[in-house]
């Protein structure tokens, strides 16, 4: 018993250390020389002790430091352990060099290429100041609203204390995006190895002509060295606080080509993208199922407030159900990226075919500077049919009649049916009479239905979305039906309430029109009973209580 227990656990051993795997990661793969990098190395192996080997690193890289961080993560109810190691990395050469897979264990990581470009000659001359401050931008002039990204490099070849600050950059006719947290590394400028700390802004011009972007100010307390350039044996001593100011830039902002379309949105970016996705397929659909459309918009250059919403999925015989976009900003080592997505429920009502318009986004390049046009294909659906919805016809039902077959109404028929119609009306009248309570319910606390409604249309005749929405809400918890399912049967109300929802969570509420909402409300037809219900019989009952 005990030989089979040693083997089940040396086999449970053996599968978990082959399921461990061994990943690397940079924290950037484009640098200049003589400047340092992360390398994080993570394992999820926890019978495998010690660190990997850095021995393969030596001939392409100095090795400064090494450190292990011990992490317990839980990921649907499972706790996992992993382990990573931080090693700081200054390349000895300049060009692509490749980081080799490194081992630990049975485990190998993969290898990484980095860029390392050539230093600038500027930094061979001169003398440089302990602290200092540099700033650039990636282009010299931009398309209004289009992105430029401003690079803040702060360095200091002494140490610094926990004091630093640098003001927030504040652009007059920009909006300013922070790309990411700032960035930590080392470089070796005139042989003297310098701490950087780099800051990456995203900046949109919102009107053209010149633009500058102004001066920041960093602020820190060096740590001073004794006399002979050694540390106080007593601690260090804190020095004299410096502040050092970046040069202010010009920026150049052009204003919209006046080859782009008048009535489409103004989008500059680097590149777009459109993806959709369908659950369930869209071939495999009946009359009355649901399906979900999901669509993706990417774009790199712009912020996802930017992006404006997509064009319904308006199609004869397709209910349209939107749900709120969901929207996302990315940094990337280009600036921003954002992307919107856009969710909908759609519902056929009947069988065969039907056609989906093409999805169309029109954009300016800002990199081959032209006018771009992405779309996503039409699409056909073959709806099939559901036999569930079908209305079977009886096989024994007998043919109607002709028009010379009706069978004539004898008066003694008439006269039968004219007496019982009015015994049965008789007994209606006693029976309602009966059941009326002896005391009057009280007076139904809260608005009426008619103030709700003359609530609703002035907010709506007032064009204001927050207003309409309050009232709308109201209105409809004292309907026989929810809004829903009111704008499901009456597609007028469908279309108002896309309009409404696009108001309410996008830029253009303020322009929001309430006047076919309101039209819409009016226009709604009555609900009709279903015909299936089985109605209360007239006849009193046999035994009266």
């Amino acid at each position: 018993m005990s030989r089979l227990l040693c083997v089940l656990f040396l086999s449970l051993f053996a599968l978990q250390a082959s399921a461990a795997s061994l990943t690397a990661t940079v924290d950037r793969a484009r640098l200049s020389e003589g400047e340092s990098l992360d390398l994080i190395l993570e394992s999820d192996d926890v019978t495998v002790f010690g660190k990997p080997d850095l021995a393969p690193l030596e001939p392409l890289f100095e090795v400064i430091s090494t450190r292990q961080e011990n992490r317990l993560a839980t990921f649907d109810g499972k706790t996992q352990a992993t382990t990573r190691w931080i090693v700081t990395l200054l390349p000895k050469q300049s060009g692509y060099v490749v980081i080799p897979p490194l081992q630990m264990g049975d485990a190998s990581s993969q290898a990484i290429t980095l860029q390392i470009l050539k230093a600038d000659g500027s930094d061979s001359g001169g003398k440089l100041a302990p602290i200092f401050i540099d700033s650039s931008l990636d282009q010299e002039s931009v398309y209004v609203q289009a992105q430029a990204v401003l690079t803040l490099r702060i360095y200091h070849s002494v140490s610094l204390y926990d004091d630093s600050s640098l003001t927030q950059l504040q652009v007059a006719d920009a909006l300013v995006e922070q790309l990411g947290e700032p960035r930590t590394y080392e470089k070796t400028i005139n042989g003297l190895r310098h701490g950087v700390i780099e800051v990456r802004y995203a900046i949109f011009p919102q009107k053209s002509g010149e633009l500058r972007i102004p001066a920041q100010l960093f602020s820190a307390t060096p740590v001073e060295r004794s006399a002979d350039g050694d540390f106080n044996p007593f601690g260090p001593r804190p020095g004299r606080q410096t502040r050092v100011k970046s040069p202010e830039i010009p920026l150049t902002v052009k204003a919209k080509p006046a080859s782009y379309p008048k009535d489409a949105p103004w989008l500059p970016a680097r590149a777009l993208s459109l993806a959709e996705a369908w659950s369930p397929e869209p071939d495999k659909v009946k009359a009355g199922d649901s399906l979900t459309r999901n669509i993706m918009l990417r774009a790199e250059g712009l912020s996802s407030s930017q992006l404006p919403p997509l064009p319904a999925s308006q199609s004869d015989g397709l209910r349209r159900y939107p749900d709120q976009p969901l929207l996302n900003n990315e940094s990337g080592e280009r600036g921003m990226i954002g992307s919107r997505e856009e969710r909908e429920a759609l519902v056929a009502s009947r069988s065969g075919r039907i056609n989906l318009a093409p999805v169309e986004v029109v954009w300016w390049n800002t990199g081959e500077d032209r006018l771009e046009r992405t779309s996503l294909p039409a699409r056909t659906l073959e709806v099939a049919i559901n036999p569930a919805l079908e209305v079977d016809t009886p096989v024994d039902s007998p043919a109607p009649l002709g028009v010379g077959e009706v069978p004539l109404l004898w008066p003694w028929q008439l006269s039968s049916a004219l007496l019982a119609c009015t015994t049965l009306l008789g007994f209606g009248l006693w029976w309602r009479a009966r059941r009326q309570p002896a005391i009057l319910p009280t007076a139904q606390t809260g608005p009426s239905p008619r103030t709700l409604l003359d609530d609703l249309k002035r907010a709506c005749l007032a064009n204001d979305s927050q207003a309409t929405r309050q009232a709308l809400d109201a209105w409809a918890r004292q309907q026989p039906e929810t809004l829903a399912d009111m704008a499901a049967r009456f597609v007028p109300l469908s279309e108002a309430l896309d309009g409404l929802n696009g108001a309410l969570y996008s830029e253009s509420g303020q322009h929001w029109q309430g006047e076919s909402l309101w039209k819409a409300i009016r226009s709604l037809p009555a609900l009709e009973a279903p015909s299936s219900q089985q109605e209360p019989s007239p006849l009193p009952p046999l035994y009266p209580r």
